[in-house]
């Protein structure tokens, strides 16, 4: 498995190069968003971890840039920052996952295998519920004839919903498939993303599909 850090800190590059190469990755550095894109543009890697706050070109308009270039390399967010508003907006251009420093170097770790895993999966056939069709391959969804447009995350949150139709969904169950990993703090997020959603698929519909269940989650369901 091949892996790009972009990364300033030269000490925390060094730190992070070390150990992934002993866990049997192989690892380029850039050290600043110009590079990072460039590295990223011209070689295969499984996975991209991209600091936020870069020289030269900063690490969520490096995103921005690869994303609108078609490239899908799975890419995980080095930030000092942990607002919600932060982490939804790297969550939004592209990103697949956030890591705030400090971090320990185990759930970076883990991390990376959990994005590169998700990454290798199959996704198969096309979904359908109600008047709803998800494609995997292409990452479209429709409502009826009417294209919805959705984010990254917002896609990976309703092909959840799809595949698991009628099956009350707690936060928890939430962050574990869509972002791999249970975190406290998350609730608020899982909660920003299911409103986004909701929005964009029953906004304009008399019939609602997505549900809350005051206490404990959403459910898909094609009933009031």
């Amino acid at each position: 498995m091949k892996i790009l850090v972009v990364e300033d800190e030269k000490k925390v590059a060094s730190f992070i190069k070390r150990g992934l190469e002993e866990e049997d990755f192989s690892v380029d550095v850039a050290y600043d968003g110009e590079e990072g894109v460039a590295k990223a543009q011209n070689t295969a890697y499984d996975i991209i971890l991209m600091d936020i706050m870069l020289p030269k070109k900063d690490g969520l308009s490096a995103i921005r840039e690869l994303r609108a270039m078609n490239v899908l390399t799975p890419i995980l967010c080095l930030t000092a920052k942990d607002s919600v508003e932060d982490i939804v907006s790297g969550l939004d251009i592209g990103s697949d996952d956030y890591l705030t420093k400090p971090f320990a170097f185990a759930e970076l770790v883990a991390r990376v295998r959990a994005l590169i895993r998700r990454g290798s999966q199959d996704r198969g056939a096309e979904l359908f519920f109600a008047d709803l069709r998800l494609d995997p391959v292409t990452h479209k969804v429709w409502r009826g004839d009417k294209e919805i447009d959705l984010t990254a995350k917002e896609y990976a949150l309703l092909e959840y919903f799809m595949r698991t139709p009628n099956q009350v969904l707690t936060r928890t169950m939430i962050a574990e498939h869509v972002w791999d990993y249970t975190f406290d703090s998350f609730t608020n997020i899982i909660d920003v993303y299911v409103n986004y959603l909701r929005k964009k698929v029953d906004r304009d519909h008399d019939k609602k599909l997505i549900h809350t269940v005051r206490g404990v989650g959403y459910v898909l369901k094609d009933s009031d």
